[in-house]
């Protein structure tokens, strides 16, 4: 995976930076693993918008992700890398030997016609989900599950990576992709490697009409609007607005936002980076 710079010919390709899908496989999504997708434009089912600045963007098919890898111990073969509009990494599609097909997020590295497995028998190599308690430590991994059986929760987006560093009875001892140090109990799964994808960062838009494209609409400030409308609106000429709040008057810059009482804090050794 790389990226490209396009010659400045326009005002939108002078700053545009995007991918080069060059490990994409496959140009059309397998069919039994697709559905439709609706959109709701940030309304809830009164019609009534609850969530601002969302609205058009290019239409998506869903692809079922399987983030359960519950088809322990049954080799599956690589048969394509393909683009997944509803996330930043790319997806493998995998025939297992039994018949079945499924979409996994790709991990940095997997290759077509590459045999990957899931179970407690299955080698820690890249592509493979395996228990926690049977990851080496200093391990890097992805697609993390929270409880036995739930699915991965953690650690999915493009190049984001998570390490194994100890055990602890029961549980073992994450670093994830925050710097935050926590517990994970030992029978949940993960997937060996890092996601793909990873230049996906330095990705720039160009122009505010690909933007427009993810179905994300202009962002207005606060401080541009009416006292009516927002607490940092109002005031003659460019007002600086006051302390940083939102539009419920919450302090928006050094408030501590987390539950005091939250019950996954007991789980936390070392609180992220900030």
């Amino acid at each position: 995976m790389g990226i490209r710079k396009l010659k400045p010919t326009t005002p939108g390709q002078r700053h545009k930076i995007i991918g080069t899908f060059s490990e994409i496989t496959a140009s059309v999504p397998e069919k039994s693993l697709v559905v439709g997708a609706r959109k709701s434009g940030g309304r809830n089912n009164e019609g009534k918008m609850t969530m601002r600045y969302i609205g058009g963007g290019h239409r998506r098919k869903y692809r079922l992700i399987d983030f359960k890898r519950s088809k322990d111990g049954i080799p599956a073969t690589v048969k394509s890398i393909e683009y997944d509009p509803n996330r930043s990494a790319r997806i493998a599609l995998l025939y297992y030997a039994d018949g079945a097909k499924t979409y996994i997020v790709a991990p940095e590295g997997l290759e077509v016609g590459q045999t990957v497995m899931s179970g407690n028998e299955a080698a820690p190599e890249i592509g493979n989900a395996l228990p926690l308690v049977k990851i080496p430590l200093g391990t890097v991994i992805h697609n993390i599950e929270l409880r036995p059986g739930q699915g991965a929760k953690m650690v999915r987006s493009a190049g984001a990576f998570a390490q194994v560093i100890s055990r602890e009875g029961d549980y073992v001892i994450i670093k994830m992709p925050s710097g935050e140090t926590r517990k994970i109990l030992s029978a949940c799964k993960a997937t060996v490697g890092s996601v793909g994808n990873s230049d996906h960062a330095l990705e720039r838009s160009g122009k505010a009409g690909r933007t427009r494209w993810l179905g994300r609409r202009p962002r207005v400030r606060g401080v541009v609007m009416n006292p009516v409308d927002h607490p940092m609106g109002g005031g003659e000429g460019r007002a600086s607005g006051g302390h940083p709040r939102s539009r419920k008057g919450l302090y928006a810059k050094g408030l501590k936002t987390r539950a005091p009482k939250k019950h996954s804090s007991k789980y936390i050794i070392e609180r992220r980076k900030k």
